[in-house]
């Protein structure tokens, strides 16, 4: 396990100590003081302690427990479908794979060169419009066809019908490896036309109308089993997979006995990897509890509303919008950067969550960062004061979604019950925040039974090779088993 132990703040009466940072520890007690009482106080309905931590990974287990049983399945909110990944890297993997990865408005194809514990990888990012990701669902396979296709070409491997493995990183469920079926759209797509569609099917229909090209569909996955998959490549204990980015989710290994509605055959492991979709953890009002008043903004005024509310404390896609409103709240209520904020700054996703990474990057008590931002958004009459509320709103921010991010983690953990554990995590958030993942292991370590172990591993590229490796997988399981 990382070595890397919680530490307690004792501030002196009367104070606000700036939560979550170890750097802040360190800080001078007229740094602490600056914070203002009235945006403490505030604040404090993010502070979550332990007790209530504890509460939410009950809440949480609960609801794995009824994703997994078929008699409960439909109504669970946290849906934990079998991926039907059933077994991880050995270190016998090799040849050439190509890797489709869609999750965000850039969509990348990868060729993937595996040779026992060696990856080489090529790959290439096509943009897609607004219009493409919420029209047709045809049309958007249409394009991913016609990109793979210029791809291929390039390389040389257009007729070679390679293996492939497709990263779809949305709600899906899965039917069997190659096999997933639309459930719903997030990250702003919205092809309605092909809910209910399988993935695998929409994607070989397309390249086969094209008659220039040759695959062989071999797994269709979620990012967070192709972070399992790539660090499970590096480490053999890796377990667990996150994303914590622009959206969250995870997966983890679980016996197939416990996995009801995994109908395939055992290939010979006994587990599967279940992709959780705890994102949703929370739709039906189990969290309501610990959400903000701004938190239900939030999820007013963004897509999906009533879904995701787990992700929506957790993910970079909301966090720098909760801080901005957040600051403007308390500006309007004079508490603040004198109460005027600009037109920039009031205006919804001014302030990305990208801004908080760069405000915890400056030492306490310096805002040179932070100035930075602030002047681009018509905040240069800022006083130091000022930046040290600003910093703290974020702080109190980032250190909730960390915290709710850790008591998944040992959740899952307690589930599986094995004593030692790699997680695999991949994300904006997770990689570019300067604190996040200190913070993670402090609260882990706070909260981790007696016994247990666990590493946390930034996993390299797991949407690309991860996926490249599902595929090398059941490739290789398919000419164990004489499968054409």
């Amino acid at each position: 396990m990382s070595n890397c132990p919680s530490r307690t703040c004792n501030p002196k009466a009367g104070s606000n100590p700036i939560p979550g940072n170890p750097q802040s520890f360190s800080t001078k007690d007229w740094i602490d003081r600056q914070v203002n009482s009235e945006i403490h106080e505030a604040m404090k309905d993010l502070m979550l302690d332990n007790n209530t931590l504890k509460k939410i990974s009950t809440l949480f287990l609960q609801n794995i427990e009824r994703g997994l049983k078929k008699d409960t399945h439909p109504t669970s909110i946290v849906k934990c479908y079998p991926t039907y990944v059933q077994d991880l890297p050995d270190g016998t993997e090799k040849g050439k794979f190509l890797a489709l990865d869609l999750g965000g408005t850039n969509f990348r194809v990868l060729m993937v060169n595996i040779d026992s514990d060696k990856c080489e990888m090529e790959s290439e990012i096509f943009s897609m419009s607004n219009e493409l990701i919420t029209g047709s669902g045809y049309d958007l396979f249409d394009y991913i066809a016609e990109c793979l296709a210029i791809f291929s070409k390039k390389r040389g491997v257009a007729e070679q019908n390679l293996p492939l493995g497709f990263t779809f990183s949305f709600p899906a469920s899965q039917k069997g490896l190659s096999k997933a079926i639309v459930v719903r759209w997030t990250k702003g797509f919205d092809c309605k036309d092909i809910l209910g569609l399988d993935v695998g099917e929409l994607l070989t229909n397309a390249v086969n109308k094209r008659g220039d090209l040759k695959i062989d569909v071999c797994a269709i996955l979620n990012d967070t089993t192709g972070t399992l998959m790539s660090c499970a490549f590096k480490n053999r204990d890796t377990r667990i997979g996150m994303i914590v980015g622009t959206g969250n989710n995870a997966c983890y290994i679980e016996k197939q006995a416990n996995a009801e509605l995994f109908d395939e055959p055992d290939m010979g492991s006994g587990d599967v990897v279940i992709n959780l979709e705890c994102g949703a953890f929370g739709d039906d009002g189990a969290l309501d509890f610990i959400r903000t008043e701004l938190d239900r903004v939030i999820d007013k005024e963004y897509p999906n509303q009533g879904r995701q509310l787990h992700e929506k404390m957790i993910s970079g896609m909301y966090l720098g919008e909760l801080a901005r409103r957040y600051i403007l709240k308390f500006a309007q209520q004079g508490l603040i950067l004198g109460g005027k904020t600009s037109p920039i700054f009031e205006t919804q996703d001014s302030f990305p969550t990208s801004n908080l990474s760069e405000i915890e990057k400056d030492q306490p008590g310096s805002f040179k960062l932070q100035r930075d931002i602030l002047h681009q958004l018509g905040l240069e009459h800022a006083t130091d004061v000022d930046c040290i509320n600003i910093r703290f709103i974020s702080q109190c921010l980032t250190r909730r979604a960390a915290h709710l991010a850790s008591t998944a983690l040992v959740t899952l953990i307690h589930k599986m019950g094995v004593k030692k554990v790699t997680v695999g995590i991949d994300g904006s958030l997770y990689k570019y925040h300067p604190h996040f993942r200190t913070l993670m292991i402090a609260k882990m370590n706070e909260l981790i039974d007696p016994g247990y172990t666990y590493e946390l591993m930034l996993s390299e590229d797991g949407s690309g090779i991860g996926a490249a490796l599902v595929a090398a997988v059941a490739a290789k399981k398919k000419r164990q088993l004489g499968i054409s």
